[in-house]
């Protein structure tokens, strides 16, 4: 008998891989074979995002699930197959993504979670590294070795190292402990005059990776009202009060925006950019605060050595919030 229909069942969880429960289970779905097709394709993606909650207070924490599929194969007589059925397969999930050059499925880095093989940092802050632990040994940061150990939990299978501040070099090896996977240069930047705002975004692979604008901010307040006309004048006296205006106000509020620039990077960050751009979460270091913000520029022109010599980029954000608090 041929395949003609699969059922899904689809697991989400978090703790070591194959560690599903019955109260685990997400989703049913069920999909046949269209036509002379041989294979059942199922999109499960949007629906895994939702069990991603993705929040930031500057603690930098493993956001990864795991997903366990075990599809049911049944014959156009609705039977069990007696072989391959049922089949079971488990993924770890991040919120990343893949461009469409990459074609379908991806695979993306098993090792440094950025793309840029740069960074900058200013004078005397340490920063923060992600890195996906089952591929890599070790992490040497200028002369200073760290081991990387895989639990084979979700909540950390992201890792964030710490690179002390006014360090110059990082060097991420394999799980051999020999190959050299990535080199990343880290730049530390005295600056004298404007004070760096520190911004945090999830990268293309689901790992929070910071980018820091060194150079002039501008922070501007947009007002948005409403108004009515009202009749001032009292009927028992024919008259009304110079201090009691015709216009009343109602539905004040504000939002703020900032505009930050990067100060000189290398085009090594174009990539960096581009990621911040497609980001459904941003967020900024206010002060003492980690506020969310969105991007309100919306067209980007790469830089490059070439034509620009020097790359400075200006990007303007909306908080992501109303000044005066309408929570309810």
């Amino acid at each position: 008998m041929a395949l003609k229909t699969v059922q899904l069942h689809l697991y989400i969880y978090e703790g070591t891989s194959g560690s599903y429960t019955g109260t685990d289970l997400k989703y049913t779905l069920q999909n046949s074979i269209i036509g002379t097709d041989t294979n059942v394709v199922f999109e499960i993606a949007e629906l895994v995002r939702d069990y991603l909650d993705i929040t930031f207070n500057n603690d930098y924490l493993s956001k990864t699930i795991w997903v366990t599929t075990v599809a049911t194969l049944l014959d156009e007589n609705n039977v069990v197959f007696s072989y391959g059925s049922p089949e079971t397969n488990t993924y770890l999930a991040t919120d990343g993504y893949g461009y469409f050059e990459d074609s379908a499925n991806p695979e993306l880095s098993r090792n440094l979670l950025i793309t840029s093989n740069s960074i900058y940092l200013p004078e005397d802050v340490a920063g923060k590294l992600p890195i996906f632990a089952e591929g890599v040994g070790k992490v040497i940061i200028d002369s200073s070795t760290t081991e990387i150990t895989d639990s084979g939990n979700s909540n950390q299978k992201i890792q964030y190292l710490t690179i002390p501040a006014n360090s110059s070099t990082v060097k991420i090896y394999d799980t051999d402990d020999l190959t050299l996977l990535r080199t990343v240069s880290v730049t530390n930047i005295c600056e004298p005059k404007f004070t760096p705002y520190k911004v945090t975004f999830t990268n293309k692979y689901g790992a929070y990776q910071d980018l820091w604008f060194f150079k002039k901010s501008v922070e501007t307040f947009n007002v948005t009202d409403e108004k009515y006309k009202r009749n001032t004048i009292k009927n028992a006296t024919a008259t009304y009060q110079k201090y009691s205006g015709q216009e009343e106000r109602y539905n004040t509020n504000a939002t703020k925006s900032i505009t930050l620039n990067t100060g000189f990077i290398n085009e090594d960050n174009n990539s960096t950019i581009e990621e911040l751009f497609l980001s459904d979460n941003i967020w900024i270091k206010y002060g003492t605060d980690t506020l969310p913000i969105l991007p309100k520029t919306k067209t980007l022109t790469f830089k490059t050595s070439l034509n620009d010599k020097l790359a400075n980029y200006t990007v303007d954000f909306d908080f992501a919030f109303n000044k005066i608090n309408n929570v309810r």
